[in-house]
């Protein structure tokens, strides 16, 4: 009975020592990768904008493994698909930094699931690097900013209607949610600083998905009609652009008439449009895929490569994503570890290049420089660049038009602060 209980006890604690090896193991395993977190929506309105940015992540995770990893380690990407359900954004994010345990995740398109993820990110401590322009107002210690703030991207397009175009009267036209809102409200104050009268301003929201725009363009067109050059700002977000440039080829209302300049129009979203009738209509972007630059040319040549198809083009929130992703490898291994911490503290001051030639940085208040390109509509889908910024423009988290906002500063390595009133000497907001 004595040797049976022994042998019983062997084979029991056998089976423990086998189960925590297959522990330590899967452990192991587990720490010979880096976990990239990629969260774009590939079902639902937002996906005709969002399935290129994680197949661009992929891409550029590959290339890096292809130079060696980082920190001698894989980058093993971890992709979701928020489905355009912003709730569901804020699902994912937990799932990313809790169960898969990523070291960074890049993505969001619209500012509603990014305001929907950045409460996670900030509890959980992650990071997330955000790629696509946005309405500023906003600024956290979690979240790298790689897209346009209104200054390098609404305010100059308006200035070059203004100035450039001699436009009198102005149609503000976005889709219903906080980005294109708070967007119109920074627009609207700066026309009427510039003396604007509010009967020269239309503002008009849709909502995500909005297929019938006769009605609206045939508004457009009255409000158009009043002897005064008139434009469209666009802040159209989604696959509600296609039935948009549609209705305005249908309605015969050209660039010469009536001016489009959108802000969520880019070269994925003219892909699957007859551009024809779009020639002139223009976008605000801070990269074209038509620069010519060798920088670009390289890139483009590996994009094609990867997707496997010659017909793909590549746009404005690929290239944040393409500087926001190296920056967060240099400030690694600047760092010499992942840790959210250590790297929110490197990141400050990195330098790579962008994909028109010069050279962005990670400002103190998480946003970056760029510059400010206008392009027009050309018939193949592409833009040519009819405008640019002298060099780049440094992103400002706070608008200068809004009360409230114009005497804030984001400051996170210098005040700890994203929200330092600099009339009171007070920090308003979330602080490090």
């Amino acid at each position: 009975m004595k040797l049976k209980s022994i042998a019983k006890k062997i084979g029991v604690l056998g089976s423990a020592c086998t189960l925590a090896l297959a522990s330590l193991t899967a452990s192991a395993q587990e720490e010979d990768t880096i976990k990239v977190g990629v969260l774009h929506s590939l079902s639902g309105t937002m996906a005709i904008s969002e399935t290129t940015l994680k197949d661009t992540m992929l891409m550029l995770i590959e290339e890096q493994n292809k130079k060696g990893g980082l920190l001698g380690k894989k980058l093993e990407p971890v992709v979701v698909d928020p489905a355009s359900n912003w709730p569901l954004f804020a699902e994912k994010t937990r799932e990313l930094l809790s169960q898969e345990k990523v070291d960074a995740i890049f993505g969001c398109w619209t500012s509603v699931s990014r305001k929907s993820v950045l409460p996670v990110v900030e509890e959980l401590n992650g990071l997330l690097f955000y790629p696509v322009q946005y309405e500023g107002e906003e600024s956290s210690r979690n979240v790298f900013y790689t897209g346009a703030a209104p200054n390098q991207q609404a305010i100059p397009a308006v200035d070059y209607l203004m100035n450039e175009m001699d436009v009198k009267r102005w149609v503000l036209a976005g889709t219903d949610y906080v980005y294109p809102r708070t967007t119109n409200k920074i627009l609207e104050a700066y026309l009427k600083s510039k003396g604007v009268a509010e009967a020269d301003i239309m503002i008009n929201y849709t909502p995500f998905g909005h297929s019938d725009w006769q009605n609206i363009v045939a508004d457009i067109k009255r409000f158009g009609s009043q002897g005064k050059k008139t434009a469209v700002v666009s802040t159209i977000n989604g696959d509600a652009n296609v039935p948009f440039y549609r209705e305005l080829g249908n309605q015969g209302l050209s660039a010469e008439d009536i001016p489009v300049v959108a802000f969520s129009v880019g070269e994925e979203e003219l892909s699957g449009i007859d551009t024809k009738p779009l020639v002139g209509h223009m976008a605000a972007w801070n990269y074209f895929m038509s620069v010519d630059t060798d920088v670009n040319s390289a890139f483009i040549d590996k994009w094609l490569e990867f997707i496997g198809d010659e017909k793909r083009v590549t746009n404005d929130p690929m290239e944040a994503h393409y500087i926001g992703f190296n920056m967060w490898v240099k400030a690694v291994e600047k760092a010499g570890t992942t840790d959210a911490d250590a790297v929110i503290d490197a990141i400050v001051g990195v330098k790579v290049p962008n994909l028109t030639g010069g050279t962005s940085e990670m400002l103190p208040n998480h946003h970056i420089t760029k510059p400010v390109l206008i392009g027009e509509i050309q018939e193949d889908g592409q833009f040519l660049t009819v405008w640019e910024t002298d060099g780049l423009v440094p992103g400002d988290a706070w608008s200068d038009y809004l009360e409230g906002s114009k005497d804030l500063k984001s400051d996170w390595p210098g005040l700890k602060c994203g929200n330092y009133n600099t009339k009171t000497k007070k920090c308003v907001g979330a602080t490090e």
